[in-house]
């Protein structure tokens, strides 16, 4: 066997004993089993796989059976959210933009916001829709902050709509129909264009 073939074959059999291993960590989490759920993350985080490295972080952010360590939780979700994990990007944007365990610095918190709501992740949506309204880490922008409400509004998120229905009142109808052709014309990255 050639050793292509023999790595593909490695990979295919640890591939589903990862997936496993991370079912049983957010089964053992759900049911209270923090000292299990906490074997299987950080076993699997070591290893480099995103989705525990940022249910680790929520679990150190939270206090799930492990001291409430807001450091040691941005590390984790700061490894997930490298790896394109939009969830954990959002966190590290929170983070920074409360400042938990680390300088407040809302130019960071644009920039991971940015990143998951480029992943049509509501939540990031309208927190760097705040950003954009209030002049928060960035330049005030009505116009960003009336897209970025929009999107998050389409997915339901009902805080996104009274902003937009706000920012409604505030800006002129010419703004206000460049800001709703933007938000229309918007797709997430992906398949179509690449993720930042």
């Amino acid at each position: 066997m050639n050793k292509p073939l023999v790595t593909l074959a490695i990979v295919l059999l640890i591939a589903p004993v990862a997936h496993a291993g991370l079912d049983e960590g957010v089964a053992a989490r759900d049911r209270g089993d923090y000292a299990t759920a906490l074997r299987e993350f950080t076993t699997l985080a070591e290893q480099g796989n995103a989705q525990a490295q940022a249910h680790l972080g929520l679990m150190y952010t939270k206090g799930q059976g492990v001291p409430h360590n807001f450091a040691e939780g941005l590390k984790w979700y700061r490894k997930a959210a490298e790896q394109g994990v939009a969830e954990a990007q959002y966190f590290v944007g929170v983070v920074y933009a409360q400042g938990h365990g680390v300088h407040h610095d809302d130019v960071e918190a644009v920039k991971w916001y940015r990143k998951a709501a480029e992943q049509n992740h509501a939540s990031a949506q309208f927190n760097l829709g705040l950003m954009y309204e209030y002049g928060w880490g960035v330049l005030q922008d009505l116009g960003t902050a009336y897209q970025w409400y929009y999107l998050a509004a389409a997915q339901g998120d009902e805080q996104a709509l009274d902003r937009k229905n706000s920012l409604d009142k505030r800006m002129t109808p010419e703004d206000l129909s460049t800001a709703g052709e933007s938000a229309r014309a918007w797709t997430p990255c992906g398949s179509d264009r690449p993720c930042p």
